[in-house]
């Protein structure tokens, strides 16, 4: 009788133990997902992050297409479509709204890319926001990223796409691994701590030649301390470029080939 005590006891015991156990496992997870849902807002919640001219700088710098495009931050393909989620800010009004929309859909017409609105089953997507400036991360971020649209200065339909194309994953035209073939960066002309802002980068240029027409491509006087030119194209000295209205035909194609769009309608 004493013996069956003794393995009731014991068994009782083991059965504590595995309860409290489990219990300390599921407090783990839950901590686990909390730390990293508190990180994810806390990062959301900075209003303007370290910014290089009008990219934003992710915590971790891993980063025409940018090197990150090859580690993951592309967005995915479904089917023959790139859904990309997005968000408006209610800061804006309707009219600057359907701007910003009319904008988005732009790429619908030249690309595989849809951008569509987000539900809470979107984990990634882009929120728009009047913030301080223009400005965008490269690629796409996890959990979620901002694209800020100042309401006074922002509001153009090349600035839109500019910052669209940041996020799907493309840099400034000046900083291509190939730009020596194609300028002079004048860094006598640029002003003190701006240097950065041409810092040559590894982009997969996806074939294309460099582009003066881009909407990525800078002001020849971009940054300039002196009035003097910062950017100089050795085809043309005399070049005024950096002032797109809209997408020219290697932005779109680089966008097609890039998320790989190989319907016909889509090809440039």
């Amino acid at each position: 009788a004493k013996l069956l005590k003794i393995q009731v006891a014991l068994f009782a015991l083991d059965v504590w133990f595995a309860a409290e156990r489990t219990k300390q496992l599921l407090c783990y997870v839950k901590c686990r997902k909390r730390m990293k849902m508190v990180s994810r807002l806390m990062r959301f919640a900075v209003e303007t992050p370290e910014l290089l001219d009008d990219i934003a700088i992710p915590d971790t710098r891993t980063r025409n297409a940018d090197p990150c495009t090859a580690k993951g931050c592309k967005w995915p393909k479904s089917g023959c479509f790139v859904n990309v989620p997005y968000e408006i800010s209610s800061d804006f009004s309707q009219t600057q709204r359907k701007f910003i929309i009319d904008g988005l859909k732009r790429f619908h017409g030249l690309t595989c890319i849809r951008f569509v609105p987000r539900t809470f089953r979107h984990r990634d997507y882009i929120h728009f926001f009047s913030g301080n400036g223009c400005w965008s991360y490269i690629g796409r971020q996890d959990g979620g990223q901002k694209i800020s649209l100042q309401k006074n200065g922002c509001l153009y339909g090349s600035t839109v796409q500019h910052e669209v194309l940041h996020a799907l994953g493309f840099n400034h035209e000046q900083v291509r691994s190939d730009r020596d073939k194609y300028v002079w960066i004048r860094y006598q002309n640029i002003k003190k701590g701006k240097e950065h802002n041409f810092d040559k980068k590894q982009t997969n240029n996806l074939g294309t030649p460099y582009d003066f027409t881009s909407v990525m491509e800078y002001d020849n006087k971009a940054f300039s301390k002196n009035g003097k030119p910062t950017i100089v194209a050795k085809c043309n000295p005399n070049l005024k470029f950096g002032h797109a209205k809209q997408m020219s035909v290697n932005d779109i194609a680089r966008v097609n080939k890039l998320y790989k769009c190989y319907n016909q309608k889509f090809m440039v």
